[in-house]
């Protein structure tokens, strides 16, 4: 975890401290990257360099081209000093609902443009790459989906009529699924923390479900979803049980109370700090939300906001996004799509 002096940083006061510095920002940043001490040049990947300390940057022996702690990680062509994005960082990874660009550009002096586009850079580190199974180990999982969108009932009546009565009840709204494994244990303080995944999909048929939980889910797990028919054919796998919400929401251990846990949160965190969220950036949000759900911590493993800022910021290399992608104005290359 981060530290000064041997001091741990656990809250955001200590942090402030701490991070006031920029050359304090680049050596925590550097020892993230290189933990040998050895700076690589990413031109020629030589370790050879002077360090320039009027200019803060190394500079190869090799090819004889500088380069900032920046290059290669989601910092890189901000003009933004480190002090700014360590701050902005540590306060989305431990605001439980979220923190919004409005609130970043009070906070930190920057405009909120540079805000949103500072906080969509830092939901890019929060994704989860995991290629490692849910139910291992005899674990239950859990599987249901949700809609994002506006309520019919906060809406004006001529919208109303445009989008609900037009296109049907929920024609308007964003389709999110999630797979969640369950905690472990017998009692609650040696319970692990359950761990959750979510995926923007385009609608609830079996031919969309069925494979992003084959894909997530270990085989012959415990499986427990709602009665919808797009999960039917799954007990050819798993363990698969049903809870029908017509007439009970529990039934011993079947039930999906987990993820109804998870999407109260994500939603109170859209509709109250961020409040309007476009489709096209709805799985970024996501991204964000199930990080910090994923590493809040339980009893037996506790986790404090300075493991999971340190956590965060181990996973900035390799990742860039411009603002031109963010907006929609320059398109990402094509790729295959993945559900997580």
């Amino acid at each position: 975890m981060p530290t000064t002096n041997g001091l741990s940083l656990t809250t955001l006061q200590e942090a402030i401290l701490h991070f006031s510095n920029e050359q304090t920002c680049i050596d925590a940043v550097a020892a993230m990257r290189w933990p040998d001490g050895k700076p690589i040049c990413p031109a020629c990947e030589q370790k050879e360099h002077w360090y320039l300390t009027a200019q803060k940057r190394w500079k190869c022996r090799e090819c004889w081209k500088q380069f900032s702690v920046k290059v290669g990680t989601i910092f890189e062509d901000s003009r933004l000093p480190l002090t700014k994005w360590m701050l902005a960082m540590w306060m989305i990874t431990n605001c439980k609902n979220g923190i919004s660009s409005w609130e970043i550009h009070r906070a930190i002096g920057v405009t909120q443009k540079s805000a949103w586009f500072m906080l969509h850079r830092i939901r890019l580190t929060m994704q989860n790459g995991s290629l490692v199974k849910l139910g291992r180990n005899s674990g239950e999982v859990e599987a249901d989906e949700t809609f994002i969108g506006g309520k019919a009932r906060n809406m004006h009546e001529h919208v109303r009529a445009r989008k609900i009565k037009a296109q049907g009840s929920q024609a308007h709204q964003t389709i999110v699924m999630g797979v969640l494994e369950r905690g472990k244990g017998k009692d609650r303080k040696n319970r692990t923390a359950s761990e959750v995944r979510t995926a923007v999909i385009l609608d609830r048929r079996k031919e969309t479900l069925h494979p992003i939980v084959k894909e997530h889910v270990m085989a012959e797990s415990a499986l427990y979803s709602d009665e919808h028919r797009g999960y039917w054919g799954l007990e050819d796998e798993y363990n698969h049980q049903v809870i029908d919400h017509a007439i009970a929401y529990v039934d011993g251990k079947i039930h999906t109370n987990g993820l109804e846990n998870f999407w109260s949160l994500l939603k109170r965190t859209l509709g109250g700090t961020y409040v309007s969220v476009e489709p096209f950036h709805l799985f970024r949000y996501l991204d964000e939300q199930t990080f910090r759900f994923n590493n809040r911590g339980n009893r037996k493993h506790p986790i404090h906001d300075g493991q999971r800022f340190q956590k965060v910021l181990s996973q900035v290399t390799g990742k860039h996004i411009t603002y031109s992608e963010l907006t929609g104005k320059e398109r990402l290359p094509v790729v295959a799509a993945e559900p997580f």
